[in-house]
């Protein structure tokens, strides 16, 4: 099935309803299958070809969606590129990919111009809040008959046919695109909802939706037939508004959202039992948050795991089985999974190493980059570059990062294990943990802290506190104490930023 079917059959089965919540306005399903034919019918009068690139930059709106079908409907590929990245960063994507076009908002069109303005090809520029000049086009002026209809067959695209090309952050080097089909991405989307047997309700909005979260929220939408309640900026106070207001049942964020909701002191003002499960991925969820939003809230949190080249979900809890604090759950169906050594022999149960994956969701490769793709493609295994084990019940722990991976005089340290603990201090609010080069060691491990408001704690009191938990090797040498960490736009900790401002740091005394 091609992506464009999930629009269409979810009308077929569930009708017209309100599937778009945004400032006060909703769209149903319908509006978006008028708005997205109509983007396609002008996609084609701009020469839009099918397998032509068309980058999507702009903060959470309609628009993303309705853009996404409206590319598809025309042939076309999407990339969706994160609004917050430099536009350094957005102009290495769009030469990169050759994208013919850039759908924008007013929002970004200046990080856009001046992303575009020294490429030899510059792309055509659509503004979605803007009017047509000399420049830009707006997105609604296609200059099309209202009575000319638009023809889906003329598409002609097979469920191989590359769908997304979707950039990795680009944290330890030039992001790479990850090719997704309409396979992997129908298949992801099919077998998510399987997964969970999951039911109509309304969702959030609050990740950015110019990401592969887009793609998987509308897609899964369509399936379920659910409406989904859209942010451009993600604000405590407005969540819980929307959670009371539309009764809202699930949706997804990151641990620093899951924080933040946590953290705001009136949520106790807001009718909040509609919540039933919030999904959390793209970073590692401390166990102590885990256990203190359902306390206070009274819904489960999933945490699941996935990444680009995946589609992206690999693994989640399922809301009616077990949950396992510091898993990431099962397998969802369609996806195999192996943990292997360096050798890619497979490990036994409990045994720690490179967690790899295979199924109709993985990607073909990068595009344009036949030396990436074979490093992470071998008999078609995904190799992921994350370092986990599995338990005998069959759920998956992610233990760390494999280039996150800290050894220290010989032995192998994982961040997380660190991390962990220090959730647990009461004056902590969250933290990450690097290793840094020692001539004596091999590495150091090195501790960034978030204190919690109004919380006062000193380095040699937290370093004492790891001592009294963690062996000396894995207790940190240094603790380093910071007004927020760094993220991408998904919020991944940006750890390589971490260890830069690391370098030149000296252990003190006391610690050494």
């Amino acid at each position: 099935m091609i992506l464009s079917d999930l629009l269409n059959k979810n009308i077929e089965t569930f009708g017209e309803y309100p599937f778009i919540y945004f400032k006060d306005k909703e769209y149903s399903n319908l509006d978006i299958k008028n708005y997205s034919n109509k983007i396609a019918q002008g996609l084609k009068k701009l020469g839009i070809a099918k397998g032509d690139r068309i980058v999507v930059c702009m903060p959470n709106c309609p628009e993303v969606i309705f853009s996404y079908q409206g590319i598809i409907r025309s042939g076309a590929i999407i990339v969706p590129v994160m609004f917050t990245l430099h536009d350094k960063e957005i102009h290495y994507i769009i030469k990169d990919c050759q994208a013919k076009v850039v759908i924008t908002s007013s929002l970004s069109l200046e990080k856009v111009e001046s992303a575009i303005e020294h490429l030899e090809q510059k792309p055509v520029v659509i503004v979605v809040d803007q009017p047509t000049d000399e420049n830009i086009f707006n997105l609604y002026d296609t200059d099309i008959e209202e009575n000319k209809l638009y023809v889906e067959s003329d598409l002609k695209l097979d469920t191989e046919d590359t769908a997304v090309i979707l950039y990795t952050s680009g944290t330890t080097g030039k992001p790479k695109g990850v090719m997704l089909t309409h396979k992997n991405l129908y298949s992801n989307a099919e077998n998510t909802f399987l997964h969970n047997e999951s039911k109509r309700g309304v969702t959030l909005g609050i990740l950015p939706l110019a990401h592969v979260y887009g793609l998987t929220i509308s897609n899964t939408c369509f399936l379920t037939g659910s409406s989904a309640v859209v942010f451009n900026h993600f604000d405590p106070k407005a969540v819980f508004e929307a959670i009371e207001k539309y009764k809202v049942t699930n949706f997804s964020a990151v641990p620093a959202m899951i924080f933040a909701l946590l953290s705001y002191p009136h949520s106790n003002k807001y009718q909040l039992s509609s919540l039933e499960w919030v999904a959390s991925g793209s970073a590692p969820l401390p166990v102590a948050l885990l256990h203190a939003f359902k306390q206070k809230f009274g819904a489960d949190i999933l945490e699941g795991y996935g990444l680009s080249e995946a589609a992206p979900v690999v693994a989640a809890h399922q809301r009616d089985s077990v949950i396992k604090p510091g898993s990431v759950g099962i397998p969802i169906p369609g996806v195999e999974v192996k943990i292997v050594d360096n050798g890619g022999n497979e490990l036994a149960t409990g045994q720690v190493g490179e967690l790899i994956a295979r199924g109709d969701n993985i990607t073909p490769g990068y595009f344009q980059n036949e030396r990436a793709t074979k490093q992470v493609l071998k008999d078609s295994w995904l190799y992921t570059g994350d370092m986990a084990y599995m338990d005998t019940d069959g759920y998956l722990f992610i233990v760390d990062r494999k280039k996150d991976l800290i050894i220290r005089g010989g032995f192998n340290i994982y961040p997380r294990d660190v991390e962990e603990l220090l959730a647990k201090h009461e004056a902590v609010a969250e933290s990450s943990v690097v290793g840094i080069p020692n001539d004596q060691m091999g590495e150091e491990v090195v501790a960034y802290v978030v204190k919690k408001d109004k919380q006062s704690i000193t380095e040699e009191e937290l370093i004492l506190y790891c001592q009294s938990h963690l062996s000396k090797n894995k207790t940190p040498r240094k603790i380093i104490f910071i007004e927020q960490l760094p993220r991408n736009g998904v919020g991944k900790i940006l750890k390589t930023h971490l260890r830069k401002l690391a370098e030149n740091i000296k252990l003190s005394p006391l610690q050494e």
